[in-house]
């Protein structure tokens, strides 16, 4: 059977992933359609069909899906700490006019990647399991908002697929937990929380192109399939920052605090942000991604063949390597904004 699926998001790093895996692919019946603002950023070897525009644009909206069946969502604009205004208008209304726009178009499929940490700690296990908004996240809580959109229209003849993808890793990633955690860990003031004894569900770039692909193809029977996708092995957080010690010379923390403890510090630090001239040293929502999920990948390998292949060591070398040729170790909490313009990434 022949598909035209539209990649939204296509220079990021999940969409870039996405496209590379669909290339490997090379199926004479997919015709495959990069969604990006700027063609320029697409990854070299690309030879599909390329649509340039802005996802707020409500005539892109109705063009980069004319003639697709499919659509795999991987556009996102991201903030780990406050931004809500910023967040609601270039991440959450286009992807929700995104939604309603297919919807009409009558297409089959809308794939959408989501995070572990929605529903953290307490049900992240069952990924079908209602998201847990956070008041200090606003960002998170979209994310919760979209996967409520998609379950309340999973009726109306367009299967959903929702992907509760672990903590992203690898080549050409230049935001979250790594470029966050690593400057604040240079300070010496970091502490262990709860002896680093959570998992962290890291997840490379490469394990979440196959994932959104094979989300994308595979024979579905619900209207609406939630699946958490992480990585191959799930390591403590006191792993991951020992291997980052060992291989890289961040030092470890030097004592531990319990959960509480640390959201509660973190809390004043956010209340000290107004007159301090940097970033808080820590927020709620950094200590939230280090909750333990408990995710895994079996309902995943059993609906849609997922099979991770990459190690999060690897995952954490490949953007190492990148942090340190781009500089991305001092990254803010959130994406740069961009003005509504095609010539905008």
């Amino acid at each position: 059977m022949s598909h035209t699926i539209v990649v939204t998001g296509a220079t990021g790093f999940a969409g870039s992933h996405v496209l590379e895996t669909l290339l490997r692919i090379g199926h004479k019946d997919l015709h495959i359609i990069a969604a990006c603002r700027d063609r320029r950023k697409l990854t070299t070897n690309f030879n599909g069909e390329i649509r340039e525009g802005d996802l707020r644009e409500p005539d892109y909206l109705q063009r980069v899906l004319t003639g697709a069946d499919i659509v795999c969502h991987c556009a996102a604009w991201t903030s780990l700490w406050g931004q809500r205004k910023e967040s609601e208008e270039l991440f959450l209304q286009p992807s929700l006019q995104l939604i309603q726009t297919a919807l009409e178009w009558k297409l089959k499929r809308f794939v959408f990647i989501s995070t572990t940490s929605a529903a953290a700690p307490q049900h992240s296990h069952e990924a079908s399991s209602p998201g847990i908004p956070r008041r200090y996240w606003p960002h998170l809580n979209n994310v919760i908002k979209i996967e409520n959109a998609m379950k309340d229209n999973a009726h109306r003849g367009m299967a959903m697929v929702n992907l509760r993808c672990g903590l992203f890793a690898g080549e050409r990633y230049a935001l979250g937990l790594l470029p966050i955690l690593l400057p604040r860990l240079s300070t010496r003031l970091m502490p262990w929380i709860k002896s680093g004894k959570t998992g962290l569900p890291l997840i490379d770039g490469r394990d979440i192109g196959q994932a959104v692909v094979r989300a994308a193809l595979a024979p579905l029977n619900s209207p609406f399939t939630a699946l958490n996708i992480v990585g191959p092995g799930v390591p403590s957080v006191r792993e991951v920052i020992s291997y980052i010690n060992e291989h890289y010379n961040y030092p470890k923390p030097v004592f531990s605090v319990p959960f509480p403890v640390a959201y509660s510090f973190a809390w004043l630090m956010e209340q000290l942000d107004p007159v301090l001239p940097w970033e808080p040293l820590v927020t709620r929502s950094i200590i939230h991604l280090l909750e333990e999920t408990h995710a895994n990948n079996e309902a995943a390998q059993d609906l849609i063949g997922y099979i991770p292949e990459i190690h999060w060591q690897e995952a954490i070398a490949r953007q190492m390597q990148a942090m340190e040729k781009n500089q991305f170790a001092k990254m803010k909490m959130h994406r740069p904004i961009k003005p509504l313009s095609r010539d905008a990434d």
